[in-house]
């Protein structure tokens, strides 16, 4: 039902809207993007009909909530909807290996953060959709958006340079069994002391003086870590994402990173081959729009593409300066760029300053600064002036604390440990988990992806429900493979040379968990 086995349709990706193209000779009008954009129509409309189709059924059974996967014998269908009635879904052809190697939660959290990020900077589906009813507006903003998503360098910890783009030349990266110990859609944070603590709070006080009249909201990160924020636990996210992904020291010399431990092992049945990613055909290139117009708008639509890479940099005043969001009219002032809050639906100038290992980012209403870029330009000039001697400061005195890439390795554990009320994890590096077996990976893997199933069975029985389980596994290769969840938080565990017994597999999870788990990780 148009979905083929062959190597360049392995997997597709797709955004559409159900209240569009329900008329006969309409229904191109509901596709909003489609991966890969150079296969035929016909085909395109045939996933998103098939995937219409199992919503529709689900939805007979479960009116509140339809189908959030579907495991057919030779695909799995993971499904997302971000907005009512806008739909994104993910068909990946699943591999010849015994175990699976991608888990259905790690996808969808693909395209849960692929939409935060988007309506952070480009506002709703929905309401674009409004503005502009033919379409076109959002199918440009979506193929060059989710293009640049695909090729971003991804790396969640400053040990984690072994980062991976989705789309490295004409193959796209799945989050593969050897991403098991990661979890997307969580900020990692600096653990500090109370003296340092006291002194962040210090700088916070002094970058709201500096706004004066209106309210602000700050980011600090430390590294590729989150030392202290003011946002909202979703927007923390999605600004922490973006910084990670753009703005950090790491990520501004990225070009020295290196993905090629992924390339450990027999791993090719996460990497597709896609031979229409960098040449549409000129069909579907008028559809969609291509995401190379220009290099950092679309001049058809006027399309701002923050993702795309190499395009900040540090300025002689400390701040990071782009061009993405052009010019202010009239001047060579480059605009500074701006976000949409989540939780206040305010859109807000997003100013970052680097100070070494220090980066901080700044929001302030863009309602409040009536004169544009000369007022955003005196805001940062007061931070300056109030703030410069407090952010060198901390900045010595985090870097003298920091312990470095391997500040949170635990010996003989590979570990992942998940707050999820708080949104927050912290994993082994991951230059360490790479010495993992593959057999060890692809049995957590197939452990999360048990969990998972455990926790959406019990929140569809009970929505105040918070089921505790734990579970350990003997792995083929003798590894013990661990699972630990009690009230909202999660313990993943690799020993791979532990003892033959069940007893000090869990006497080592209790020595783990009172040990090095702090107050913000408590698992007693």
């Amino acid at each position: 039902m148009g979905l083929s086995s062959s190597s360049n349709e392995s997997i597709q990706l797709c955004i559409f809207d159900l209240r569009r193209g329900q008329n006969e000779g309409q229904e191109l009008d509901k596709i909003l993007f489609f991966f890969p954009s150079g296969l035929p129509f016909s085909k395109q409309l045939s996933v998103i009909g098939l995937s219409e189709g199992l919503i529709t059924f689900t939805r007979i059974f479960s009116p509140e909530a339809a189908c959030d996967s579907i495991e057919a014998e030779r695909h799995s269908h993971v499904f997302h909807e971000p907005e009512p009635d806008i739909w994104m879904v993910m068909v990946v052809a699943k591999s010849n290996d015994s175990e699976p190697i991608w888990r259905d939660d790690a996808l969808r959290k693909v395209l849960k953060e692929t939409h935060s990020l988007f309506v952070m900077f480009h506002g709703s589906v929905r309401a674009m959709l409004e503005k502009e009813p033919a379409g076109g507006l959002v199918r440009r903003h979506l193929y060059s958006f989710i293009m640049d998503y695909l090729r971003a360098c991804i790396k969640r910890s400053p040990s984690d340079d072994c980062c991976c783009d989705f789309l490295v030349g004409k193959k796209f990266l799945l989050p593969s069994f050897r991403d098991c110990l990661k979890e997307r859609g969580t900020v990692q944070m600096l653990t500090i002391t109370r003296e340092a603590a006291i002194e962040v709070q210090s700088l916070v006080r002094a970058f709201e003086s500096s706004a004066v009249t209106t309210p602000c909201y700050s980011l600090i990160l430390f590294q590729d870590l989150l030392v202290s924020t003011t946002l909202s636990p979703d927007d923390t996210i999605n600004l922490f994402t973006y910084a990670v992904l753009r703005l950090t020291p790491h990520a501004l010399s990225s070009g020295a990173s290196s993905w090629s431990y992924l390339r450990k092992g027999n791993v090719t049945s996460n990497v597709v081959t896609e031979t229409n990613v960098t040449h549409p055909s000129s069909m579907s290139e008028s559809f969609y729009g291509s995401s190379d117009a220009s290099p950092g708008e679309d001049n058809n639509y006027h399309v701002v593409r923050p993702l795309q890479s190499d395009k900040w940099s540090k300025g002689k005043d400390g701040y990071l300066v782009t061009d993405l969001w052009g010019a202010e009219v009239g001047t060579w002032v480059f605009a500074t760029p701006t976000v949409l809050l989540q939780q206040t639906g305010e859109r807000m100038y997003l100013c970052a300053y680097q100070h070494r290992s220090l980066t901080l980012m700044l929001l302030i209403p863009i309602s409040s600064i009536p004169n544009g870029e000369q007022g955003v330009s005196a805001v940062k000039q007061q931070v300056l002036e109030n703030a410069s001697l407090k952010i060198l400061k901390i900045e010595e005195k985090l870097s003298k604390g920091w312990g470095g890439e391997n500040a949170y390795h635990v010996g003989g554990y590979r570990y992942l440990l998940v707050d999820g009320d708080r949104n927050v994890s912290r994993a082994s590096p991951a230059t360490k988990v790479t010495t993992l077996t593959k057999e060890s990976l692809l049995a957590m893997n197939k452990l999360r992806q048990e969990v998972e199933l455990e926790k959406s069975r019990a929140k569809l029985g009970d929505h105040n429900c918070e089921k505790d389980l734990e579970v350990c596994i003997r792995a083929k290769n003798n590894a013990w493979v661990i699972s630990r969840v009690t009230r909202g938080k999660e313990l993943y565990m690799v020993l791979e040379k532990a003892n033959e017994t069940l007893l000090y597999a869990s006497d080592a999870v209790e020595k783990f968990s009172n040990r090095y788990c702090d107050g913000t990780f408590s698992l007693d």
